[in-house]
């Protein structure tokens, strides 16, 4: 067992380390999301401006969710896909991996996760600090205390486990499908709307909200953008975080048991 969790951790290690190489494709990357949110607050500032008292969020929070959101892009949206292993699944180069002694749902699961937490350290900071010496109402507003921040680092690892273990779904499914295209565009879509990508989920119709944060979305980067921004705070933050980890544990849990079920009777494609 020891072995296998330092094959982990090495795995983790390497795969962070290599994705911090890629400098050039993180200033153009930080440099679009930095357009992008500009462009954002934009538009909901001029939304406010006719009736900001008609509105679920006040126009500074909505300023802070969006800045970290795009921060933390890469590692709260659902389209960041790992490639490779969809190339892998298709070409028969799986067959390699499905030989070495080791979890492959583990493998996949730490490579998703190293390559999201090195592109969002490549971004987020200049993207952070751009963002606090604006002027208002474009002005990053830090969280009003350091629980209230600690709950924001905490829900925002679980929603990167969120993440990733709702992709492994869509990993899984390539092969039966042996093309990923139509299901990661459709899933990854769905997902990050119904997570609050587009529209914060308090902007949502009453009823399509209440059933939306039941659904592991809202455990995505729905609850770390709001308890940053303090639309969700206190106890209500920290029933946010159990809802998180409750999805996480439930998404793994059937992510292991359905590649448990494929890899028993896998058919490899490509020579």
């Amino acid at each position: 067992m020891k072995t296998y969790k330092g094959t982990y951790v090495s795995l983790i290690k390497m795969c962070f380390i290599s994705g911090l190489q890629y400098r050039a494709a993180a200033f153009a990357g930080m440099i679009t999301q930095f357009a992008f949110g500009i462009m954002f607050i934009r538009q909901y500032l001029a939304f406010y401006r006719t009736n900001p008292d008609a509105f679920p969020m006040e126009i500074s929070q909505i300023v802070s969710y969006i800045w970290i959101q795009q921060a933390f892009l890469a590692m709260f949206f659902t389209w960041y896909f790992q490639n490779n292993i969809f190339t892998d699944i298709t070409n028969g180069q799986i067959s390699y991996d499905l030989a070495r002694p080791i979890n492959l749902y583990s493998k996949w699961f730490c490579q998703c996760v190293a390559s999201r937490l090195s592109r969002a350290v490549l971004r987020c900071l200049p993207i952070l600090l751009i963002g606090m010496v604006l002027p208002k109402p474009y002005k990053l507003i830090l969280p009003p205390n350091a629980f209230q921040f600690l709950l924001f680092m905490v829900s925002a690892l679980l929603a990167m486990a969120v993440v990733v273990s709702f992709n492994m779904f869509i990993y899984i499914s390539t092969f039966y499908t042996m093309s990923p295209v139509g299901i990661r565009i459709m899933g990854a879509a769905f997902a990050d709307f119904m997570a609050g990508s587009l529209v914060p989920l308090p902007f949502f119709p009453d009823g399509v909200r209440q059933i939306a944060e039941l659904l592991p979305f809202a455990a995505m980067q729905n609850m770390p953008l709001r308890i940053y921004s303090g639309n969700i705070s206190g106890i209500e933050a920290l029933y946010g975080i159990l809802f998180q980890l409750l999805w996480f544990v439930i998404l793994l849990i059937f992510g292991r048991l359905w590649m448990k079920k494929t890899l028993q009777k896998v058919i490899i494609q490509g020579g």
